[in-house]
């Protein structure tokens, strides 16, 4: 990381956690996620903020309007990952419409040469005046000729029978390609659809948000930033008392310290939904793209990474694995150690370090399978 992306994990550091006396620990964990050196897990200060002074009224009426843009960005993030998903669909089902295309052409090929075989047999029929083999056997009055004759006959009836029987199976097929095709279709317009209907709802989540936080004069969109600070510490504090970071003690595998690296060094960049780099990522743009710098491919998004992906206990979390939040699994963020994530936060914010326990965790899972390092 460079001296301008380290100084943005350092503020990330503050604006998440809200540390002033042990950010030295926690900037020293950043340095060493970025260089890939990061191996254990250390004891994180602890220190609870102090109450924002600000008039009774003032401070309930911020406290609704934060409550009310975080539940606005947190449908937007939903939505973000219903869009992903859809977005990830719609992918797939095109390639795999191109593919049937592809077959369903093959196909006519096939059946157009099969039609001239059974055209050229029946033209042979046609030059020998209908009259039937068996028939041309009977009238034969040479022996050889007749053993010359029986044989080509049946040559020629399992010639026939085989036309036959490959066009009704390639007729037979071409019908289930065509209505494999229509349903594929039918997906894949229906795939759309939540594409657009999802993008409608971010757009208009987002702008909602917007819209609130413009109305509220500069100093305060400052006490409104330093309160979600607060609540994220107020969380992360409540985590770290459970004393979850005694039993979390495992170092980064090789592929890991490669992710960490990856994602330390996006420090600073943009949230944009959907966006999976290098300028700008959502939550799990960020690791997807993190963990192919590692070598290795993970589902696109929060969903189904943590569908696929093995789950590990709490206590048994490194740096690198991926820690899921929230019921609905629409959020990640890279575990680096030290009680500590590296996320994409949301939409106005750019990628930062903060508390792994500032949001609700819903789980664990571990792109890399190796034995930790």
């Amino acid at each position: 990381m460079g001296s301008q992306g380290a100084q943005q994990g350092v503020r990330g550091v503050g604006a998440g956690w809200g540390v002033r006396g042990g950010r030295l620990a926690v900037c020293t964990a950043v340095v060493l996620c970025a260089t890939g050196l990061l191996g254990g897990t250390a004891t994180a200060v602890q220190r609870t903020p102090a109450p924002t002074p600000s008039p009774g009224g003032d401070a309930r009426h911020l406290e609704e309007v934060r409550k009310e843009i975080e539940g606005l960005y947190r449908t937007a993030e939903r939505a973000t990952e219903d869009y992903n998903a859809a977005e990830e669909q719609v992918q797939l089902q095109q390639k795999k419409i191109v593919e049937l295309a592809r077959t369903i052409d093959d196909a006519q090929r096939r059946l157009a040469t099969l039609k001239r075989r059974a055209g050229a047999l029946a033209s042979a029929q046609y030059r020998t005046g209908g009259i039937p083999p068996e028939a041309k056997l009977m009238l034969s009055t040479d022996p050889e000729a007749f053993l010359f004759n029986v044989d080509l006959a049946r040559k020629g009836q399992q010639a026939v029978k085989g036309v036959i029987s490959q066009l009704t199976h390639l007729k037979s097929d071409l019908e289930n390609y065509a209505q494999d095709a229509s349903r594929r279709w039918e997906e894949l317009e229906a795939n759309r659809k939540k594409k657009d209907d999802a993008r409608k709802e971010i757009n208009d989540k987002i702008d909602a948000a917007k819209k609130l936080e413009s109305r509220l004069a500069a100093k305060e969109k400052e006490r409104l930033r330093k309160l979600e600070d607060d609540q994220a510490l107020l969380a992360q504090q409540k985590w770290l008392d459970s004393g979850v970071l005694k039993e979390i003690t495992n170092k980064a595998s090789d592929q890991g310290k490669k992710a960490i690296s990856y994602a330390t060094s996006q420090i600073g960049k943009d949230y944009v939904w959907g966006a999976v780099g290098p300028d700008t990522f959502d939550c799990s743009g960020l690791t997807l793209r993190s963990w192919q710098a590692a070598g290795r491919t993970i589902p696109r998004t929060s969903q189904e990474q943590w569908r696929q992906l093995p789950r590990v206990e709490l206590k048994d979390m490194r740096p690198g694995d991926l820690v899921i939040y929230f019921a609905d699994a629409s959020h990640v963020g890279m575990y680096l150690g030290d009680g500590a994530i590296v996320h994409a936060p949301r939409p106005g914010r750019q990628v930062t370090i903060t508390g792994a326990g500032s949001m609700p965790i819903l789980g664990v899972v571990r792109p890399d399978g190796e034995t930790a390092g």
